[in-house]
C-alpha cells in the first residue's frame, strides 16, 4: 500500500515559525494530532500517521519549539506553555480544515507532557488522549540534572529507543534529532512543568490511552504511572508491552501497539 502524501505548512508560533507536518484525508472520520518527544521531529512519526490515515484520520504534527524545521535555538524550550500554544495554534488549523469532526492527541514522552498540559486547558475540544511513554509524575531526571553545576554533554542513547536496530541506526543518522546533551533551561521547564501538570487537576471524563515500554531506560514506567493516574479522571485505558523500551510506536511489536490504539479509538469516537 502507498505512503500517504505528506505536506508541511508554516504558520506563526509562540517564537517564531512554527513547521505542521500534514498527513490530508479528503474525508476523514476524525482529525489526529501528534506531540514528538524531546530532540526529535515530526518526521519520525510517517508510520504511525500512516496507519492513522489508512484508518480514516487526517493526521497534524507540528515540529516544537527548537525542534525539527521549527523556530528558536535547538532543544532550548523555557516555558512549556508556549509550546502547548503551539499545539493549539496547530490543532485550530486542523479542526479549521475538518470542521466538525472529533479531535484526538497523540504525546510521545516530551510530548506526552505537552499533551497532557494541553488536555488539562484544552480538554474540552478533545474526543480522546493518548500518552505514549509519557515524561508525567514522577520523573527523576530533571532533578538529578539540575543538582549537578554543569549538566553533562550526554546525549540520548540510540538503544535506548526500540529492539529494533534499525530505529536507532536511522535515529543516530537523522541530521533534524539533536545528538547533544540536554539545556539548563530546557531542564528547569520540564521540572516548572511537571509540577504545573501535577497541580493541574484531572482530564475528567476524557478517554485516556496510555502506552508504555515495560523496559523504557528513559522514562521509567513506575513514575509514570503516578502521573497518568492523577491525571485520568477514571475513563484509563492501560497497555504495557513486556521488553518494549522507550518508542512503543518503533518497536518490534509495534503492530500489535497499533491494533490496541486504533481499537481504543474506534471504541472512544465513534465517528
Amino acid at each position: 500500500m502507498p505512503e500517504p502524501e505528506v505536506r508541511e505548512h508554516v504558520l506563526d508560533g509562540a517564537r517564531g515559525a512554527l513547521a505542521v507536518h500534514e498527513w490530508p484525508h479528503a474525508h476523514p472520520r476524525r482529525v489526529v494530532l501528534v506531540s514528538h518527544g524531546y530532540g526529535e521531529h515530526a518526521g519520525r512519526y510517517a508510520g504511525l500517521a500512516a496507519v492513522l490515515h489508512r484508518h480514516g484520520a487526517a493526521v497534524y504534527a507540528p515540529d516544537h519549539l527548537g525542534h525539527g524545521r521549527s523556530a528558536g535555538e535547538r532543544v532550548l524550550i523555557e516555558d512549556f506553555e508556549d509550546v502547548v500554544g503551539d499545539l493549539r495554534t496547530a490543532a485550530l488549523f486542523a479542526t479549521a480544515a475538518h470542521p466538525g469532526r472529533p479531535v484526538v492527541l497523540v504525546g510521545h514522552s516530551m510530548g506526552g507532557l505537552i499533551a497532557a498540559r494541553y488536555a488539562q486547558r484544552y480538554g474540552d475540544d478533545l474526543a480522546a488522549l493518548v500518552l505514549s511513554g509519557p515524561v508525567i509524575g514522577g520523573w527523576a531526571l530533571p532533578g538529578r540534572l539540575l543538582a549537578l553545576d554543569e549538566i553533562p554533554d550526554t546525549p540520548i542513547s540510540p538503544g535506548a529507543l526500540s529492539r529494533d536496530p534499525a530505529v536507532a541506526a536511522a535515529y543516530a543518522a537523522d541530521p533534524l534529532v539533536w545528538h547533544g546533551g540536554m539545556k539548563r533551561p530546557t531542564v528547569e521547564a520540564f521540572a516548572r512543568t511537571l509540577d504545573t501538570v501535577a497541580r493541574g487537576g484531572d482530564v475528567g471524563a476524557l478517554p485516556v490511552l496510555w502506552l508504555h515500554g515495560e523496559a523504557d531506560p528513559l522514562v521509567p514506567l513506575p513514575g509514570s504511572r503516578v502521573g497518568v493516574t492523577a491525571l485520568s479522571g477514571g475513563r484509563l485505558t492501560e497497555r504495557v508491552y513486556p521488553g518494549a523500551r522507550h518508542e512503543v510506536f518503533h518497536e518490534e511489536n509495534r503492530d500489535e501497539v497499533f491494533a490496541d490504539l486504533t481499537g481504543f479509538l474506534d471504541g472512544v469516537c465513534q465517528a
